[in-house]
């Protein structure tokens, strides 16, 4: 047996936070009994549960996750030279598997997502997609708008020419970038390719979602509006 609202996030209809509103509002039924009390629990493989009517089938409960990263972790599950891992800042109670959805490097912060949707995550980070992720560079050295233009055509690397790139200028020592793609360090690598330093970078945007009301070090569930939202920046 297991609550209701679990069993709703677990078939993938939203969140378990939004499932407690669903189940309030006495759109979920149990065996043809509308159910409204959130302590309520079913066994799936015994009782039809249905939500507004349609019957709901069960994998394994989809979590997604937005993180507002600090500087001073690494974006992984583990690391092999002892430094801290993003996954300690949800908590000793938090004790679901989740991933994070590419990388901020060690001294990088802001927007990372976590999930255990792997078919989401693989298409979020594949290039053809051209998933936008937006910072904020904080820059030492000298910038200009032509130093800027040689980004918005895109610039060549070692690794070859990145794609163009949105840059604006929101101040002297101030640049907001928005690239397509995903390689290691990109970000800082294009500013160092014109002579510029970046003294502090911060992902303020991706795939749609936006920190907003995320604290630094601070995590929340995103909405079933948000994953919609996320998902269909997908074709």
């Amino acid at each position: 047996m297991e609550r209701l609202q679990k069993l709703i996030a677990r078939a993938g209809i939203c969140s378990r936070r939004e499932a407690e509103k669903i189940i309030s509002a006495g759109r979920v039924t149990v065996d043809g009994k509308i159910v409204t009390k959130l302590g309520a629990k079913a066994d799936p493989s015994k009782n039809k549960i249905r939500v507004d009517g349609k019957l709901l089938t069960f994998g394994a409960e989809k979590i997604y996750l937005l993180l507002n990263k600090p500087r001073g972790y690494v974006s992984t599950v583990k690391d092999e030279r002892g430094r801290k891992t993003v996954l300690e800042l949800l908590g000793e109670n938090f004790s679901e598997r989740v991933y994070p959805v590419g990388r901020l490097d060690l001294n990088s912060e802001g927007l990372l997502l976590l999930t255990n949707d792997g078919d989401l995550t693989n298409a979020l980070i594949h290039p053809r997609y051209e998933i936008s992720k937006t910072y904020r560079a904080k820059i030492s050295g000298v910038v200009t708008e032509e130093k800027l233009d040689r980004l918005r055509a895109g610039i060549e690397l070692d690794d070859g020419l990145t794609a163009p790139a949105e840059v604006y200028l929101l101040d002297k020592d101030l640049v907001e970038v928005t690239i397509h793609e995903g390689r290691n360090r990109q970000v800082r690598r294009m500013f160092a390719a014109i002579g510029c330093d970046v003294k502090r970078l911060r992902r303020i945007k991706f795939a749609g979602l936006t920190l907003d009301g995320v604290r630094l070090g601070k995590f929340k569930e995103l909405t079933a509006e948000e994953i919609s939202r996320l998902k269909g920046e997908l074709p």
